[in-house]
Order: structure tokens, then sequence, then C-alpha cells
């Protein structure tokens, strides 16, 4: 129950963030959703052994996001940073891990916000096309699993997950994309739509295996507890993560 109140305010925000509201207002409000993601990656990581800097980390997270210009410049800034700073420990053997931890959780929890950001200034729907095919596949992944679950998908990863669940998971997103495209983005081929909801669906997919293994590595359960019934804001969003750069890309490729 406390997973559906929550959803049930969730994703109402999200439609008018997406559709209605400023852009300043929905910029703040990515911001925010890195920057908690970005806390809960910074406690994973102490977890394994490699604690992060905050300080450089919110900072550049930010610049990353936020800043215009090339992504790729700042970056290739925050990689060198992250490595000078690791030489001040004494232990130089965890230099690598830490600037590692580092620059992973900074691409990884700010940049695909700058992803969407781009996807909501190209055209909100493409935006809220996004975010709707992974809320739809991981309700039908959730669901179909407990039900029919037999085959577990990744057991040294996530116990709970199911090749059941993570078929139901690609036939929803599928099912979703192809109403949503053909309804709201008719300009778009559904062959087209098909193969990059497909895509999108296998991405984040992966995203939530590789969340799963971050918490699995620091033998915790969930990322936080600020979400009843999900978590914290890494497993409500780890599947998005990696959804939003997959469609932004496909749609910033040169023959689109």
């Amino acid at each position: 129950m406390k997973r559906v109140l929550t959803a049930a305010v969730l994703i109402p925000s999200s439609i008018y963030l997406v559709l209605a509201a400023p852009r300043a207002v929905f910029v703040a409000a990515a911001l925010f959703m890195a920057v908690m993601c970005f806390r809960e990656y910074r406690n994973l990581a102490a977890a394994h052994g490699a604690p992060v800097w905050g300080p450089l980390g919110y900072a550049a997270g930010a610049a990353l996001a936020l800043a215009p210009g090339d992504g790729l410049l700042i970056a290739v800034v925050v990689v060198l940073i992250a490595l000078a700073l690791g030489l001040g420990g004494e232990n130089l053997a965890g230099v690598l891990p830490r600037a590692s931890a580092l620059v992973l959780g900074v691409l990884y929890c700010f940049g695909p916000w700058r992803f969407a950001v781009g996807l909501r200034d190209l055209n909100p729907y493409w935006l809220l096309y996004a975010l709707g095919l992974v809320w739809a596949g991981d309700t039908a992944a959730y669901y179909a699993g407990k039900a029919v679950g037999r085959r577990r998908l990744a057991p040294r990863l996530s116990p709970s997950k199911t090749w059941e669940g993570a078929a139901a998971s690609l036939a929803a997103s599928l099912a979703f994309g192809l109403i949503y495209v053909s309804r709201l983005l008719p300009q778009v081929p559904l062959v087209e739509a098909a193969c990059l909801t497909a895509a999108a669906s296998v991405a984040g997919q992966l995203g939530d295996l590789a969340e799963s293994a971050l918490k699995r590595g620091a033998r915790v359960k969930d990322s936080g507890e600020l979400l009843p019934g999900h978590g914290g804001f890494l497993d409500r969003l780890d599947s998005s993560l990696f959804t939003l750069p997959v469609v932004y890309l496909w749609l910033a490729r040169p023959m689109s």
C-alpha cells in the first residue's frame, strides 16, 4: 500500500513538472533529484570503502547537469580534479578507488539529468515518454514477478528479479510506448518507436540491476528511506538514469 500511495503522489507531480511547470522550476526539481541520488550514492560508496568528497561532487554535478556548452569538457575536468585530489590520501592504493568513485557518482547521478533537461527543451512529451515507459515497465515487472516469477534473472545481484518480470516489463513498456507515440508523437514511425522503446526498456532494466549491484556490495537493502515503499531516490530513479540518455541520444543522432 505504501508503494501505491507514494506512486500516487510522485507520478502526478512528475507529469506537472514535465508538462506544465516553468522551466526554472523543472530544472530546480531535476537538480534536487540529482542531489538526493548523489547523497545516497555517497553512502553506498563509503560502504564499498571508497568515500566520495561531497563539496566537489555536488559542485561538479551541478555544473555537469546545468552548465551550457560541452558537457564532455566538464566531465574531463571532473576526472582530472578527482585524480588530483586522490593524491592527498596517505594510502596511495586508495587513489584510484577514491577518484573513480567520485567520477562515477557525478556522471551517474547528475549526467542523466542533463539529458532530461535537453529532452524537455526538445519536446516535453519526449521526456514524459521516457519516464512513462519506465513507470509502466517497473509496475509490470513488480506485479508479474510476484505473481508468476519463477526463474531468477540475476540472483547474485537481486534475488527477487525474475525473467518473467523482465519479460513483463518489456511487454508493458512496448505497449505503453507504441500507444503513447501513436497518440502524442504521431510523426514517429511505429517501427522506430518500437525499436527505441525496446532499447530504452532494456537500458532501464540494466540500470535497475546496476543499482542492485551497488547495494549488494554495500550490504544494504535500499539506498535510502525517504520514499515509503520504494526506498530511496536511487531506488526509484535507477532505471530512469539509464533510460534518459538512451532516448536523448536516439533523438540526437545525425540521421534523426
